[in-house]
């Protein structure tokens, strides 16, 4: 298990920080996320700005002069963005394909067709993360609340009992698994590999998904007994369509890029010379960009064109599925701006020397981190690109799998807890007719689950590896 070493990472650790200088840049952090917390929960502002605010006061709480501060802010915010942001509108493409073609419910009712009663809970946390690999989680959760509510109503359910693992799969997708922004955040900040990452981050969601969701969901139906709202059951998007594409080639598209990543670090294991013609070849062919882009394309004909799309429906498509994503790319490119001045303050190195007595392991504090940072904010993205700044100097001589646990101990800390200050524990418990106590007995137990069960299995990992 890696733990914090002075020794190994004092090769290219700074000059140490003075005591005074410590205190100060740990009341300039905590003043940072203070403002942040206070501002997205009290005076409910946007997260976009909230970010720009808390950096300003970080930089002012920490004695830098404003101007610094709005460099490393700027700097932070064209960095990420430059290093994510197309990645972000590839996978919003993706996933308004494989919804608007009908794709997705082509999935599903495959799926439901082939599955026994015993088996539906089973079944639903698959196709959620199937479905749930290149969507964003709340348009996962429209997309798959007709079908949760169709089957539970239809097959006489506890809606909690086919509603929790379908929330199960979407959730260890968006905070694991690339390309969801977080883990792509994350992977960026701590240098490290997105096939490996990939890789072992689907050995880590799939235990976790099955215990959170359909072991859970046995004893979420009875601690909160409901049946499906009458009024929420909406349209599907594939009722309208006189085709939809077919089973196979809708799943083959939405692994594709997942098989060109993994190709890619398969080869890089497997070769291990950067020189190598082949080597070259699939570090070209598995970079998130080509995987997702070539996907992208494919997907227009696999699922457009097989839908009956003609090439003006299938731009429009394209066109409607990157103006819902501004937001998401506003939030991720100003938290890379706050990490930046996290980390141009001083923040990582001052981690660095306050923990060198410490005998804690590197991936259970990046996780208690990104705990705490989810628990005051309620944003998984946010909590996602704080801890990865500020942890990211501890991954500097972790070997390729290690830094690969890093991120996915980050991504796992994120998910901790929903409560009132989420986004998304709100769309839950409209949806299904909740109230608030009944929520945080389903909802946010899964979440908390999900992440200790996916620390659980890091640590696990780290001691093989």
């Amino acid at each position: 298990m890696t733990h914090l070493s002075v020794e190994m990472l004092a090769a290219d650790a700074a000059e140490p920080i003075t005591t005074a200088g410590h205190a100060q840049l740990g009341i300039a952090v905590l003043a940072g996320i203070a403002v942040i917390v206070l501002l997205i929960t009290k005076f409910k502002l946007h997260a976009f700005l909230a970010l720009i605010i808390g950096s300003l006061a970080l930089g002012a709480a920490a004695g830098a002069p404003l101007d610094k501060a709005i460099t490393s802010f700027s700097a932070g915010l064209g960095t990420t963005v430059a290093g994510t942001g197309v990645l972000i509108a590839l996978g919003a493409v993706l996933g308004r394909l494989l919804a608007d073609s009908g794709g997705a419910d082509q999935i599903v009712d495959t799926i439901l067709a082939k599955a026994s009663r015993k088996a539906m809970p089973w079944a639903m946390v698959l196709i959620a993360g199937i479905v749930g690999l290149p969507l964003f989680f709340e348009v996962g959760i429209v997309l798959l609340i007709p079908v949760v509510l169709l089957v539970a109503k239809r097959g006489n359910f506890s809606l909690m009992r086919i509603g929790i693992p379908a929330l199960a799969g979407l959730s260890v997708m968006h905070g694991l698994i690339p390309p969801h922004p977080g883990p792509l955040v994350a992977i960026d900040a701590v240098g490290a590999n997105l096939g490996v990452t990939l890789a072992l981050g689907v050995v880590v969601a799939i235990p976790t998904a099955i215990i959170a969701g359909p072991v859970f969901s046995r004893y979420a139906a009875r601690w909160v007994d409901i049946q499906p709202p009458e009024n929420l059951v909406p349209e599907r998007t594939s009722d309208d369509l006189e085709k939809r594409p077919g089973f196979g080639i809708t799943v083959a598209t939405v692994l594709l890029p997942v098989v060109m990543m993994l190709a890619k670090a398969l080869v890089d294991i497997v070769v291990d010379n950067p020189e190598h013609t082949v080597q070259r070849v699939f570090d070209v062919i598995g970079s998130p960009l080509i995987a997702l882009l070539t996907a992208v394309i494919v997907a227009m004909f696999t699922l457009g064109r097989a839908a009956g799309f003609t090439r003006g429906r299938i731009a429009a498509t394209v066109e409607k599925s990157l103006a819902p994503i501004a937001g998401v790319l506003l939030i991720v490119g100003a938290g890379g701006g706050f990490k930046q001045t996290l980390v141009d303050a001083g923040v990582g190195q001052m981690i660095l020397d306050i923990s060198k007595g410490w005998h804690i392991s590197t991936l259970l504090l990046a996780w208690l981190i990104a705990v705490t940072i989810r628990l005051a904010t309620g944003s998984a993205t946010v909590a996602t690109i704080s801890a990865a700044g500020l942890v990211a100097p501890l991954a500097a001589e972790m070997s390729t799998p290690h830094a690969a646990l890093l991120v996915l101990a980050i991504g796992s800390g994120s998910l901790f807890f929903s409560h009132v200050n989420d986004a998304g524990f709100w769309l839950v418990k409209e949806y299904f007719g909740m109230d608030v106590g009944q929520t945080l007995k389903t909802w946010s137990v899964m979440e908390t689950l999900i992440s200790v069960v996916g620390i659980g299995c890091v640590l696990l990992l780290s001691l093989v590896l």
